[in-house]
């Protein structure tokens, strides 16, 4: 069953908000990382399981600022008519 017209947009519209998240979160954590902000870097880095910790960080990150890219985005486009 293909996709209307008005369901391929709104699907680009959330995947490129996503994207823009997903970005923000990369920039967030990296930027953590490097500035070790709270020693977070040093811990993650001396830890035996430092991948498993990595990607639990940026998973959360991106969760968290995906969600909250695609959110702003769909409330961005109410008509505030009062």
């Amino acid at each position: 069953m293909p996709l209307h017209p008005q369901e391929r947009h709104a699907i680009a519209f959330l995947l490129r908000h996503l994207v823009y998240g997903l970005a923000g979160a990369l920039t967030f954590g990296i930027g953590l990382l490097w500035f070790d902000v709270g020693g977070i870097g040093t811990l993650v880095l001396a830890s035996e399981q430092w991948v498993l910790t990595l990607l639990l960080l940026f998973a959360g990150l991106f969760i968290t600022f995906g969600s909250v890219a695609m959110g702003v985005g769909v409330m961005a486009q109410a008509d505030d008519r009062y």
